[in-house]
């Protein structure tokens, strides 16, 4: 066993992958100066991490080629300055297996896990609580894989009035105790979901990670003092308050993160996380409105913005004081999007 202690608690970003103008190709050089805004010293020296081909890099629909060049392309960047782990998903467990094992060859410090995709019987009926075992059994098969590599875990499970998105406290439990590669737990939580399952992580006879995932709950987060890192999309959009927010927080200058929180991040937040079935569609608009990447389109099924989300997006951060393309590129995109 191999006992990595806090050795990965990291503001991770769940970066986005950017395609080419007119096509859904991964751009390279887009993702490669995407990844250096994250490199310039402020957020190295704040302790951010890098998570290559999650959810919100859509790791649902890229190729293993893709994702593997994702990753050798991170690697290349990062240059060891900051831990990379990278998503592995796929829809047997066998291929699943070989997207890490990619990741794994390609230089990959860790494995972001994310729960099994396909049939609604390890999907949107899964009793997670009563079959664990669909959710064990892969991290399992991941673990022989790629021996003990470090595991973050993206535990998304159905819905549930008391976790929100995540995994219920007794299945996040049973896995941080069946496998040891598990460093980190991506808190895909809501408000009571996080302290109910933060609660339980802290009394665990080793040390994982609690790493916020929602960032319209992070003020209260970082005020639980159950926050030791992130892993949230949102560092995509809004990475300069999130970063001053958070060093707030670790100053206990409270006047501050209540300015910096109030003063447009929590607005952003709230109409990002209103409906998860637009989440990821919000990320990359923002972050396209940012200009960190060219256009805001992910790979079909995922559907196009619309006016209305971008025209909100657009006002929400500029509020925060962000800036955002000019109208007129905004404009010819948006001429074309369905109200």
């Amino acid at each position: 066993m191999t006992d990595y202690g806090t050795k990965y608690d990291r503001l991770y970003v769940a970066i986005v992958t950017p395609f080419k103008d007119g096509t859904y190709d991964p751009d390279e050089e887009q993702l490669r100066s995407f990844l250096r805004f994250f490199l310039q010293p402020e957020y190295v020296e704040a302790g951010i991490g890098i998570i290559i081909n999650p959810e919100a890099g859509e790791i649902f629909y890229l190729s293993r080629e893709e994702a593997r060049k994702n990753v050798e392309i991170a690697i290349e960047e990062v240059q060891g300055k900051v831990p990379v782990f990278a998503g592995a998903i796929a829809p047997s467990t066998a291929d699943t297996v070989k997207i890490a094992i990619d990741a794994k060859e390609a230089g990959a410090d860790g494995i972001f896990i994310i729960p099994p995709m396909g049939a609604i019987d390890v999907t949107t009926a899964w009793d997670a609580v009563k079959y664990p075992e669909v959710w064990l059994d892969l991290l399992k098969a991941v673990q022989e894989g790629v021996g003990d590599m470090p595991f973050i875990c993206h535990p998304t499970c159905n819905p549930h009035i008391r976790w929100g998105e995540g995994l219920p406290v007794e299945v996040a439990v049973q896995t941080c105790k069946e496998i040891d590669n598990v460093v980190g737990w991506k808190m895909t939580y809501n408000y009571t979901g996080f302290r109910i399952v933060s609660r339980a992580l802290r009394q665990l006879d080793r040390h994982v990670g609690i790493l916020g995932a929602p960032a319209v709950n992070f003020h209260e987060n970082l005020a639980s003092d159950c926050f030791d890192g992130t892993v949230s999309g949102s560092w995509n959009y809004t990475p300069e308050p999130m970063l001053a927010h958070i060093l707030a927080w670790r100053r206990n200058d409270l006047t501050e993160a209540r300015r910096i929180w109030d003063s447009g991040l929590a607005q952003i937040q709230e109409y990002v996380y209103s409906e998860f079935s637009r989440l990821h569609i919000r990320y990359k608009t923002a972050t396209w409105l940012r200009g960190f990447i060219s256009n805001p389109f992910m790979r079909p099924p995922m559907p196009k913005p619309r006016k209305e989300e971008v025209q909100i997006l657009q006002e929400r951060l500029s509020n925060t004081g962000l800036s955002v393309i000019e109208q007129e590129k905004i404009r010819e995109v948006t001429d074309s999007l369905p109200r």
